[in-house]
């Protein structure tokens, strides 16, 4: 077990991105259910210990990061600049994507009622969401989804986090999406959002 959860570690510190749970069962000659369990005890150590890195579950995957209470610290040692706040549009359109996914350029453009082209092509940029194919109709419009960058944006390990939107109707699903978009104040980067803000901001409606 100890061999298991070292190789599992040294894996996840070497590659620097998520590792699907697939891969290293393939790699390392064990069950998945095995890597998930390592994988997690891992994680509980890394957190119990109060140690200054996190092993995060990101759907079917496992990803080494930097303990979110040292991002200032890190941020001063390496003089990295602080990312911008995203603005409300991206806002909208992210939480479009996030709840609707996967969704077309035309369907966020039919919720917010605006053209979203810049927003979309900003968001991809950012790796918050990205293309996963094309719809089968005319023009073959792309369809968008979130990331991996956004699960650990949110602080969730799946998207079965989200906090559920209040039920709503055509005619006021617009307005209480965004309301609820409206309550989230803090800038969108790694750790910076949580998912009590948008749980709070749902739960209010």
């Amino acid at each position: 077990m100890d061999e298991l959860k070292s190789a599992i570690e040294a894996i996840l510190f070497a590659a620097g991105d998520s590792v699907p749970v697939a891969r290293l069962s393939l790699v390392l000659g064990v069950d998945e259910r095995e890597i998930e369990r390592c994988a997690d005890e891992l994680r509980k150590e890394y957190e119990a210990g109060g140690r200054g890195m996190r092993i995060l579950r990101l759907e079917n995957k496992f990803q080494m990061c930097s303990a979110p209470d040292y991002a200032n610290v890190i941020t001063k040692c390496l003089e990295q600049r602080k990312p911008p706040v995203l603005s409300q549009p991206a806002l909208e359109t992210l939480a479009v994507v996030a709840y609707f996914q996967p969704v077309t350029r035309a369907y966020i453009e039919q919720v917010r009622g605006v053209d979203s082209s810049y927003t979309v092509g900003m968001l991809v940029e950012r790796g918050l969401i990205e293309e996963c194919g094309r719809l089968e109709v005319p023009g073959r419009p792309a369809i968008f989804r979130t990331t991996d960058v956004f699960l650990r944006t949110m602080g969730v390990s799946a998207l079965s986090e989200l906090p559920a939107l209040p039920e709503i109707s055509a005619s006021d699903g617009v307005e209480k999406l965004q309301s609820a978009i409206d309550k989230l104040t803090n800038p969108v980067s790694a750790e910076q959002i949580t998912i009590g803000e948008f749980a709070e901001a749902s739960d209010e409606e």
